[in-house]
């Protein structure tokens, strides 16, 4: 029972770093776009910023389940190892998205709330996952 009672209190620690690391992915798109991005989505239905916010989930999401499926026999070492994946997946996401906003014509964050579909959303999502992807392999 006891095994029990200690993989619900690892898998919580594990949730709660989660939800604050997707939270710090929210607050970082936010950070990138201009406006407000949960006006932008949940008010004004944009699905450009929506396919964006997600990827960036998606890809945090993707780090933190590598992380913990080859996380160390040591707890907090575990604990640790992911925190450090996945701020390093959400600062390498945003220098991608800054390469990408520098290569690129126009701005990118305005790009990507324009209410229009714009294909640049597809490349920005797709670079994001590609991050994570790298990120993931990375771990060991």
């Amino acid at each position: 029972m006891s095994d029990i009672v200690n993989g619900l209190g690892r898998a919580t620690a594990y949730g709660a770093l989660g939800l604050v690391l997707l939270v710090l992915g929210i607050v970082l798109v936010d950070v990138l776009t201009p406006g407000k991005l949960g006006r932008q989505i949940w008010q004004e239905r944009n699905r450009n910023a929506s396919v964006v916010l997600s990827s960036s989930l998606l890809g945090i999401g993707g780090i933190v389940f590598t992380s913990i499926w080859t996380t160390y026999e040591d707890f907090g070492k575990g604990l640790a190892s992911t925190a450090a994946f996945g701020v390093l997946g959400l600062v390498m996401m945003a220098v991608a998205f800054l390469v990408v906003d520098l290569i690129t014509p126009g701005r990118l964050g305005a790009t990507l709330v324009d209410p229009e579909p714009h294909p640049a959303v597809w490349v920005t999502a797709s670079c994001n996952l590609a991050v994570s992807a790298v990120i993931s392999a990375s771990i060991a």
